[in-house]
């Protein structure tokens, strides 16, 4: 599996642009900028939902504090369930003992 290749938010917008013009069809265009056909249609539809705010940069978006709350809460609750079977394991090796 090849790296993943991430694209400049001109080069993606330029791309929309030439697709917009219409004078190839998508499939053509697409192989001259090396890229999936489907990925140009991928960035017209974000680029007319978000407008100017469509790519706006590489990477995840910033973790909520909510939802971090919400992933550490998960975390905790497994731990802890962790450590109540590993209590229960000492008590029950423990009593077999002489």
């Amino acid at each position: 599996m090849g790296k993943r290749v991430r694209y400049s938010k001109e080069f993606k917008v330029e791309a929309v642009r030439l697709l917009d013009l219409g004078r190839k069809p998508a499939a053509e265009l697409a192989l001259e900028l090396g890229i999936r056909r489907n990925q140009l249609y991928k960035w017209k539809e974000q680029l007319a939902g978000k407008g100017k705010a469509a790519f706006a940069g590489p990477g995840r978006k910033p973790v909520s504090e909510q939802s971090e709350v919400a992933r550490l809460k998960r975390e905790l609750a497994k731990v802890t369930e962790e450590r109540d079977i590993l209590k229960k394991a000492v008590a029950y090796f423990a009593r077999d003992l002489p």
